[in-house]
């Protein structure tokens, strides 16, 4: 049971927009890995070896590899409490929107309407020539995906090196300006721009929320913080602004 300060409860009480960034910590808690921290993937893999374009053109068939097992695996994966008590803030508050780093889509699987997808999403792929998108009617084979046109098929997601998509990231500089609470949940906060994004809400007076396993570089600028696991703590969230609403 984690204890919810009285002065965060008035913070809920009293905003119209909050904003919720996430990363791969809360994915974490529906057994999909995590990239950093002691026992994440780049630990074991070297990134330049499977997530940027170049890697992609020597040897798509190692990176397609890869992605197949991704896929396969946040395929298997269901959203979890912190992902579904996100959605269920919809039902209180004017506007709620998630603002991720992560690409497994299980925000819209558990039920947000308002999601801003930073790096992209695992299950869109698209052609590197014509740049048609291929999702729900993608058939994954043994062999390297290509497109009708006679291009690669690549995964939409952001690799090293790359841009973020402009729309996405507009949007969500957008959001964290206008917002009144900003939640800070499952990242350590150190991928640029997208970090960026918690200055920009803080240079606009938003009260900062951090829901993280443990301290974090961004703990210092945060109103309040709280550690654990992103399951447990936001349904205490939840439950707490509910009965000071009723």
């Amino acid at each position: 049971m984690y204890k919810i300060s009285e002065r965060t409860i008035e913070k809920l009480r009293q905003t119209k927009s909050i904003v919720f960034f996430t990363g791969a910590g809360i994915s974490a808690e529906s057994g999909i890995p995590i990239f950093r921290g002691k026992d994440g993937i780049w630990n074991k893999l070297k990134p330049e070896e499977l997530a940027n374009f170049d890697a992609f053109m020597r040897n798509p068939e190692m990176v397609w590899e890869w992605y197949k097992h991704r896929k396969q695996i946040i395929k298997e994966s269901q959203p979890n409490a912190a992902h579904k008590t996100i959605a269920e803030f919809q039902k209180y508050l004017p506007e709620v929107v998630v603002v991720t780093q992560n690409i497994d889509n299980l925000h819209r699987r558990a039920g947000s309407k308002i999601v801003y997808e930073l790096h992209g999403n695992i299950e869109r792929n698209y052609c590197i020539n014509c740049h048609k998108f291929y999702t729900e009617d993608f058939e994954l084979t043994d062999k390297i995906p290509t497109c009708e046109c006679g291009g690669l098929i690549r995964p939409d997601v952001v690799w090293f090196g790359e841009y973020l998509p402009e729309d996405q990231l507009g949007a969500s500089e957008k959001a964290a300006k206008s917002c009144n609470v900003f939640f800070v949940v499952g990242t350590s906060a150190v991928v640029y721009p997208a970090a960026s994004l918690i200055y920009t809400a803080k240079e606009n007076s938003a009260y900062l929320i951090e829901v993280n396993i443990e301290e974090t570089e961004v703990s210092r600028l945060m109103n309040e913080s709280y550690f654990g696991k992103a399951g447990e703590i936001l349904p205490e969230f939840l439950e707490a602004y509910k009965k000071d609403c009723r």
